[in-house]
């Protein structure tokens, strides 16, 4: 299966090949960068967002392997300059005890006691030399000492800041996931609103429904007002009015001149 595979793929490319010619391989990789993107494009931003939470957390081993190696070289730092120290206690020690002998030496004694036993002036002489080489042979010791602790602790701080880059970058890439967390539940909650469209024409007929029932129960309001308003015959029960005609008559005359005119005729 892999072999048809293999040979169709082979063929898929010859046939390219022969068709374009030269531009075979640009088509080629345009066609394969087109893909890759389409590809990528098409991966779902909630898998994305997690893949990128992930490769976080997958950082975390690595944050660990340079805190061992930084604690380990924070060992290795503090006995070097515990060895500094000591040699350079040491050299103090001897520094003093050459001034003191070379100050022995230049009494111009033939013999010089010490701790108790004479010692002739050669041998004085021999021991200083001696010690006068050791001392220097220490010196030159102590300086590489310094030079080594000067280099590892430059190296250590540069550690250091490399670890403390790595954790605030650490933090950030958590803190900007989080925040695009927050926008893709943002456009989430705007496209769930998008989606309620209310059916405004409906709304509408009921409205229009609503109006015409008002109109009819008004309608039906005024037909009974009316009716009880307007009658085919004189109600029986009814009082009329008393002399109609002396009611109008001083009602017009109150007007003046006018309603009087309207009396007369």
């Amino acid at each position: 299966m892999v072999k048809r595979i293999i040979i169709i793929g082979s063929g898929a490319l010859l046939l390219v090949v022969l068709t374009f010619g030269r531009d075979a391989v640009s088509y080629v990789r345009t066609s394969a960068g087109y893909v890759k993107e389409s590809i990528h494009h098409s991966v779902p931003i909630e898998f994305q967002i997690e893949r990128a939470r992930g490769m976080i957390k997958g950082l975390v081993p690595e944050v660990r392997k340079n805190m061992h190696v930084i604690a380990k070289e924070e060992v290795e730092v503090q006995r070097l300059e515990e060895q500094i120290a000591k040699a350079t206690e040491r050299l103090e020690t001897e520094r003093s005890q050459l001034i003191r002998l070379k100050s022995d030496m230049a009494g111009g004694k033939d013999s010089l006691r010490y701790a108790g036993r004479s010692y002739s002036r050669q041998q004085v002489r021999t021991d200083l030399a001696n010690r006068f080489e050791r001392y220097k042979t220490g010196e030159a010791t102590l300086a590489s000492l310094e030079q080594i602790h000067t280099a590892r602790q430059r190296s250590l701080d540069a550690a250091r800041q490399k670890l403390e880059g790595m954790l605030a970058s650490k933090r950030q890439l958590q803190v900007e996931v989080e925040n695009l967390e927050a926008r893709l539940q943002m456009l989430a909650a705007a496209r769930t609103t998008s989606e309620f469209q209310f059916d405004d024409s409906r709304l509408g007929r009921v409205k229009e429904l609503i109006a015409n029932l008002r109109t009819r129960l008004d309608v039906a309001d005024k037909l009974i007002s009316a009716e009880s308003d307007f009658h085919g015959e004189i109600p029986l029960d009814a009082v009329a009015p008393e002399n109609i005609v002396d009611q109008i008559t001083e009602y017009f005359s109150e007007e003046g001149p006018q309603s009087d005119a309207v009396a007369l005729d």
